[in-house]
């Protein structure tokens, strides 16, 4: 399985787009639609930047204000890439993000653009973007590099020196965040990368945009339709973040969704029993699995993999199971052979953490602890934590500390945006029943809050990401969208229902199932947002 590919580079500066004049109290994440005053505007210069995979893609670069309520604040520079369109038929600009926050838009417009039927893509100019801070953006963030370099402290606080080592950990990360970036942490919000968008649609020339997000990027889309509700054409969110538990209670909300997950993998595992020899009782594999972490904590697999380091292999599962046979196979292979190899191995491919990776925590951490209040009383984040503990052990710690830097994080929160929104026109959203990164809950309690809006439902699906993976159900309802506007209206929760697909089989050949769509796009969207 291949890692999320590279950012792409060889964008062309251009000169700043529409300059914005925000009234003060719209800085606090209020949804006062924003002033705009438009000053001489220069298209981006496109430059070919096409790979083997999208070779109709080309980038380019924009500077837009760091503080937008500043017209004279300094630059920074958001690179965008584009697939054109091809069609007599101009629908406009597609602006895509995979979520986070911290993901690259960059290949995913080509990722869009090709698997969209062709008749359809082709009425767009497919736009990505990486926000401000990410990937070939500048300048990108990148806190603490290392700072998941295994092997790290158990994230199970079971004593007080495991507690001190991670809490050490959690404040290193949060200090210097601010010791290297004090000038940029004010900035890094969602408010902020939404007024980004709006410069790209004035650089664009377009007076409105039509948006495609996945997870963050669906609270990312909500936002920016709130501020700006007349400048959206067409909307589609899929895989939905609840707005209303950002983001302390989302993240609780995650842990109980992500353990029923991996209980459903572990299920799996015991069905195909055949293959890894671990049990026909899912409470069995269970246990075997928890066993094979508490060995990982006392002894690290090649002085790599320990029990934090298997969780981060292991949570990957949790958003797409086409990664379940690789993570069986390592299970197995510990279990039953005493062969580390496989597991490293998956460590590799699905935990471990590199630069892009420190950036897109960097970012995670920078625009989730801005966006909206956070216990800063670690009592209240151990009380809380344990709890979720007791009832779903999975990813409850692992989780508390991914988000601990927010505890202690230099700056002062905002107020989160109320999305709800009647001036939309028809909007579609896709969500999964059984989503862990956001659960089904977050979905309905959006389609609630956008008048008018359509939900399109994944019955007994649990991938995190379901709209261009494979499901024709769903791709039909979001192309017939994007061609005509058209969404299905039904009677119930739920406009219409599509039926998963079915779980993996285990492998016989690695190399097919790594090139299917889903990979593709899972690779693409990443983890934790």
């Amino acid at each position: 399985m291949k890692k999320r590919a590279a950012a792409l580079c060889g964008a062309a500066a251009v000169l700043a787009g529409m300059i914005t004049s925000i009234p003060a109290d719209a800085s606090a994440g209020s949804a006062a639609a924003p002033r705009t005053t438009s000053t001489p505007t220069a298209k981006p210069s496109w430059k070919k930047c096409g790979t083997s995979d999208y070779p109709t893609l080309q980038c380019a670069s924009l500077k837009v204000p760091l503080d937008h309520t500043n017209p004279y604040s300094e630059r920074i520079t958001l690179a965008l890439s584009r697939v054109p369109h091809t069609a007599k038929t101009y629908q406009g600009p597609l602006l895509v993000n995979p979520g986070g926050p911290g993901g690259s838009g960059l290949t995913l417009a080509g990722f869009v653009a090709a698997t969209l039927p062709k008749a359809v893509a082709a009425q767009y100019d497919v736009i990505g973007f990486d926000p401000r801070g990410v990937g070939a953006s500048k300048p990108a963030l990148d806190c603490r590099p290392g700072h998941f370099k295994p092997v790290r402290p158990d994230t199970v606080p079971s004593t007080r020196a495991i507690e001190k080592a991670n809490l050490s950990r959690a404040k290193a990360f949060a200090q210097a965040c601010g010791t290297k970036y004090a000038k940029l942490l004010p900035y890094m919000d969602t408010v902020s990368a939404v007024r980004d968008m709006d410069t790209i649609r004035g650089a664009l020339g377009a007076k409105k945009i039509n948006y495609f997000g996945y997870s963050y990027g669906t609270y990312l889309g909500a936002v920016y339709a709130k501020l700006y509700p007349q400048r959206v054409r067409r909307l589609v969110l899929d895989s939905i973040v609840d707005p209303t538990g950002v983001w302390y209670d989302d993240n609780l909300s995650q842990d109980y969704a992500f353990n029923d997950r991996h209980l459903a993998f572990l299920a799996w595992v015991a069905k195909n029993n055949a293959a890894y020899k671990l049990g026909t009782d899912p409470a069995k594999v269970e246990a075997k699995w928890y066993a094979m972490r508490a060995a990982l904590a006392k002894n690290p697999a090649q002085k790599t993999v320990g029990a934090s380091e298997l969780e981060d292999t292991f949570i990957p599962g949790g958003y797409y199971n086409g990664y379940w046979p690789y993570l069986a196979e390592a299970f197995a292979s510990y279990v039953n052979s005493k062969n580390s190899d496989a597991l490293v191995e998956a460590y590799d491919n699905f935990g471990a953490v590199g630069a892009s990776g420190d950036n897109g925590y960097s970012i995670y951490t920078s625009v989730q602890c801005r966006d909206a209040s956070w216990p800063r009383d670690w009592r209240q984040w151990r009380k809380d934590n344990w709890a979720v503990y007791d009832k779903a052990p999975f990813m409850a710690w692992n989780n508390a500390w991914y988000n601990a830097p927010c505890a202690f994080w230099p700056t002062d929160s905002l107020r989160p945006v109320d999305i709800s929104n009647h001036r939309l026109p028809p909007t579609l959203l896709f969500q999964a029943t059984d989503d862990a990164a956001t659960p089904y809950e977050g979905g309905v309690t959006v389609h609630h809050q956008l008048r008018g809006s359509s939900l399109v439902v994944e019955q007994g699906g649990g991938n995190h990401g379901i709209t261009l993976s494979g499901n024709a159900c769903l791709d039909k309802y979001l192309a017939a969208y994007l061609a005509n506007g058209k969404v299905p209206h039904g009677s119930g929760e739920a406009d219409a229902v599509c039926r998963t697909l079915p779980d993996p089989k285990p492998l016989a050949s690695k190399a097919a199932s790594a090139s299917s769509r889903g990979s593709t796009l899972h690779g693409l969207l990443g983890h934790r947002g």
